[in-house]
């Protein structure tokens, strides 16, 4: 079968799904990958995919600019003769969803990967274009030989209750997965090491991640002394309307409050090299760099919203805390930061989890059960 996997970026392809792209090929499938132009479509070549360039603009809400997408992804899929479409993202999944439909593609699934900017904020546009979004999710996700995989009980319920999907349609999976053997734990990295308490934010930089809660904490455990190293570990995102200024970022970098690391390639052993993970962020689908950081024995910090109270149970393997609320970030790192042998008991609870339920083989076998569902007719 010929298989299209369909991503806001090729960046989200090759961190994200490369795992499951090289399952599907090393399985005797023919994958095409199909993404934005970007840095990481060479790294796909090199390991030996097809990889075609979207016309896409994740920002766009010309009605031309998004209709002719469609379009275009729809004459793709009646050429290469598509078998099973796999789209990533609220925007892709549904985009890919609308274009197998009208390509009479018989197998489609949408990956709802968090509920994306129109769902999560406030902002006035996202208001406006809400109804809209769900009327053409409703659309694109019915029909015969459709499914939706989420990745939290919250968004499973949200879709049902809304009326979008049927339940039947829908498939709880948690998240990408992570190979926890790259990324494991290394206690030669912190031992001997005499620095101050480090913790890192591993995200893309966007408000909705929590990063001026994470600054504000900074600013106050600073004030009270604490030698505690604040790190930012990804790049804003400039297709993404919550994407920080860079400007702020330089401002709180120059203000002591932050580090900026920047895309980081070898992120096990930034995770080895830092005492906790934290992630406040206002909503997720399964946040990968905290699950990346479980399997590493990292104690982790988050708030307790969807997606990250999946990851994190309070007080087992993790720390939970009121979202937008600076004052409870900081008492909880502090709280870190004065008891190690607490973190060491959440950090090897992570990791347990990790492994029961996180590891990528688990998350492929049971997307490849939802394509072995579809495949026979269900």
């Amino acid at each position: 079968m010929k298989i299209l996997l369909f991503a806001n970026t090729d960046w989200y392809i090759y961190n994200f799904r490369r795992s499951l792209a090289e399952y599907l090929r090393d399985a005797g499938h023919e994958v095409l990958l199909v993404s934005p132009s970007g840095p990481h479509g060479k790294r796909l070549v090199a390991l030996g995919f097809r990889w075609v360039v979207a016309p896409m603009s994740r920002r766009s809400l010309n009605p031309l600019r998004e209709l002719f997408l469609i379009f275009w992804l729809r004459k793709l899929m009646k050429q290469e003769r598509i078998g099973l479409v796999h789209g990533f993202t609220i925007k892709n999944a549904v985009y890919s969803s609308l274009a197998a439909r009208l390509a009479s593609v018989s197998m489609r699934v949408s990956a709802v990967t968090g509920l994306g900017y129109v769902f999560s904020s406030e902002d006035r546009l996202a208001r406006v274009l809400r109804p809209a979004l769900r009327m053409v999710l409703r659309f694109a996700l019915s029909g015969r030989g459709t499914r939706l995989i989420l990745q939290n009980p919250d968004d499973v319920r949200l879709f049902i209750d809304s009326g979008m999907v049927a339940p039947e349609k829908i498939c709880l999976i948690a998240g990408s997965g992570v190979d926890c053997a790259r990324f494991a734990p290394n206690v030669a990295a912190l031992s001997g090491m005499e620095r101050p308490f480090r913790i890192v934010l591993p995200a893309r930089l966007l408000w909705d991640k929590g990063l001026a809660e994470y600054a504000e904490a900074s600013r106050l455990l600073r004030s009270e002394g604490l030698a505690i190293e604040f790190l930012l570990a990804g790049m804003p995102d400039p297709g993404n309307p919550a994407s920080i200024p860079e400007a702020l970022l330089k401002e709180w970098s120059e203000a002591g409050l932050v580090s900026l690391l920047g895309q980081v390639e070898d992120m096990p052993s930034l995770y080895n090299s830092v005492d906790a993970v934290v992630l406040p962020s206002y909503r997720e689908g399964l946040p990968k760099g905290l699950i990346e950081a479980a399997a590493c024995g990292r104690p982790l910090i988050t708030t307790d919203v969807p997606g990250c109270r999946e990851v994190v149970t309070h007080e087992q393997d993790g720390l939970l805390v009121p979202v937008r609320d600076s004052i409870a970030l900081a008492a909880a790192i502090r709280r870190l930061h004065g008891d190690r042998e607490l973190c060491r008991r959440l950090g090897a609870a992570a990791r347990e989890k990790a492994l029961v339920y996180f590891d990528e083989r688990i998350i492929i076998s049971q997307t490849m059960a939802v394509y072995d569902e579809l495949a026979s007719g269900g």
